[in-house]
């Protein structure tokens, strides 16, 4: 699925529910970034496949690893935009949580790319796709869809519960100015 907003299904249906324990916007970011392989293939017209090396369980996984690593170094910086958008709850994610959810982001990518195109090789060195035609592309690409449409209404209830959330007995509360009240 080279640059479809397809694989921002899986990652939000998944990364959303579990961004308690794996950092939501690595796991986005990982099942996304796979495709910068076919992108540099169609822009650079190299003589290379369009799901290579990048789309292999194994590459996929140390290509995570890496993502995980920089957005772990980039969360300082980025850190009060995903809580503006409700991607990390309060409190803060060790390392192996940017990780895991690197590697498994791009993986995930893998797999659901895998049984879409022959020419990839996802269990490298073994030079065949076993996964080509396991599942049909209509099934894989709504089984995307209605993961998206799920992942997405979760989003909808976070924000939804952030917007309406009544303020917990200690919290901080603007005083009253008893000048504008008289």
């Amino acid at each position: 699925m080279p640059f479809t907003p397809f694989h921002l299904g899986p990652a939000l249906s998944l990364g959303l529910p579990f961004r308690k324990y794996i950092h939501a916007p690595t796991f986005i970011v990982a099942n996304v970034a796979v495709d910068i392989e076919p992108l540099l293939m169609l822009l650079l017209r190299l003589n290379y496949p369009l799901h290579g090396y990048l789309h292999t369980f194994i590459s996929a996984f140390f290509f995570g690893l890496a993502i995980g690593f920089t957005m772990f170094y980039l969360e300082k910086f980025l850190h009060p935009l995903y809580k503006t958008l409700l991607l990390v709850p309060n409190g803060t994610l060790k390392m192996e949580s940017f990780m895991v959810a690197g590697a498994f982001g791009a993986m995930l990518h893998v797999l659901f790319d895998s049984p879409l195109y022959a020419e990839m090789q996802p269990f490298f060195p073994i030079t065949t796709n076993p996964l080509y035609n396991s599942v049909s592309s209509a099934d894989v690409y709504s089984g995307c869809v209605w993961l998206g449409i799920f992942g997405l209404i979760f989003y909808a209830i976070l924000v939804l519960s952030h917007v309406y959330k009544k303020p917990k007995k200690g919290t901080f509360q603007e005083p009253i100015n008893k000048s504008n009240v008289d």
